[in-house]
């Protein structure tokens, strides 16, 4: 039996089809579309596929339609420019003749200069916290039989939430909520591959966040729910399968869309990326 690091390390290893063409496939997890984590984590793989000696500074993308997680996905990037500092990027991701998720991409020579950061919130350490595994049993039988099949089997990513008492209570808060996640077994020395597992991850608890708001929950069936945009920066190196916390909150919700941010910290406290995401939620007429 495969392990789930290992289909991770699959999806992120996409195959090279021409020059600046590249094909990814998508794990057969009974989900309807592809987890869109995955279109960011392989979209940047395959524009990182195109540069040297540079890593991604920064990435922002567009969900156009759903994934179809039968077929492959194409990949095809447009090596916009080549500078002293800075190369730019573009990828579109292809099914069915049709784009799914564009992305734009800038990667960055290492150089020096001004530093600063916000402090990390004080929250409890993932040691002593119970991961998504280890409370599932207590609400699965609220989630649809395709959520409830990805829940049983073995995840990349062990997540562990800092408070667990929104999956049980539903009343309306603040909407705020802090994680810790990290690959679920070590990963190879390749700081750019860590960049696409954490762009993987990024995806996870950051457009649930705007449901706090309103005593939802993700998977709720009278809701429809997609991203709409992704956008990612990384300041600084990290590793994937070392333990990194993601806060994140939503200031606006309007319109079907809601508008969430995260940042992410090392258990030092030093933060490595933020996040800007809106997706569209929808309340279903037909139930």
């Amino acid at each position: 039996m495969v392990s789930a690091i290992k289909r991770l390390l699959s999806i992120l290893d996409l195959e090279q089809l021409e020059h600046n063409l590249f094909r990814g496939m998508s794990p057969q997890d009974g989900w309807q579309r592809v987890f869109g984590g995955q279109v960011i984590g392989q979209a940047l793989v395959a524009a990182e596929r195109t540069v040297e000696d540079r890593l991604a500074h920064s990435l922002h993308g567009y969900f156009m339609r759903p994934g179809d997680p039968s077929v492959p996905i194409i990949y095809e990037v447009d090596r916009i420019r080549d500078g002293k500092s800075f190369n730019t990027r573009r990828v579109v991701a292809i099914q069915h003749g049709h784009a799914i998720f564009s992305m734009s991409a800038s990667f960055h020579l290492v150089e020096e200069g001004f530093e600063h950061q916000f402090e990390m919130p004080d929250v409890p350490g993932p040691e002593n916290l119970a991961s998504l595994n280890d409370i599932k049993d207590q609400f699965m039988d609220r989630l649809p039989e395709n959520i409830k099949r990805y829940f049983q089997r073995e995840r990349p990513i062990d997540i562990r939430p800092i408070d667990t008492s929104r999956f049980f209570d539903h009343g309306k808060r603040e909407p705020k909520q802090s994680i810790w996640f990290r690959a679920s077994d070590g990963l190879p020395d390749d700081p750019g591959l860590h960049q696409c597992a954490i762009a993987y991850a990024s995806d996870f608890a950051l457009l649930d966040t705007a449901l706090i708001a309103h005593g939802r929950m993700l998977f709720d069936p009278q809701l429809m729910m997609a991203s709409l945009d992704h956008a990612m920066w990384f300041h600084r190196k990290a590793r994937a399968d070392q333990w990194l916390l993601y806060t994140t909150d939503s200031p606006a919700a309007n319109g079907a869309r809601a508008f969430c941010r995260g940042s992410i910290f090392t258990p030092e406290g030093v933060l490595v990326a933020s996040t800007a995401q809106e997706g569209m939620v929808r309340i279903r007429r037909d139930v």
